[in-house]
């Protein structure tokens, strides 16, 4: 169906509507809407915009955890190798 044709039809159907009707949906319409402003503002929300950038600040972040993670590693595996029981040897008590 056009749009054109769509618009007029509201139009019909709105203009058809006695205004005391109508002033009473317009009433109820605001009230809704300031009822619907006033308890999304009481939700802790973002904007999708403030989403997407604490989005990728995490993704940023997991990558830097990954690469120190990986250099962390690395590090520990380019050690020498400590000798299996050197450490048990060397906490041995010889007193006796």
């Amino acid at each position: 169906m056009d749009t054109k044709k769509i618009e007029q039809l509201a139009k019909q159907i709105t203009d058809s509507i006695p205004p005391g009707v109508r002033d009473m949906a317009d009433n109820i319409e605001n009230r809704v809407k300031l009822t619907l402003q006033q308890q999304l503002g009481k939700l802790d929300v973002v904007t999708r915009e403030e989403f997407e950038i604490q989005q990728q600040m995490l993704l940023r972040l997991r990558q830097r955890i990954e690469v120190l993670e990986k250099a962390a590693h690395d590090d520990n595996a380019s050690q020498p190798a400590t000798v299996q029981g050197a450490d048990e040897a060397s906490s041995v008590d010889t007193t006796n």
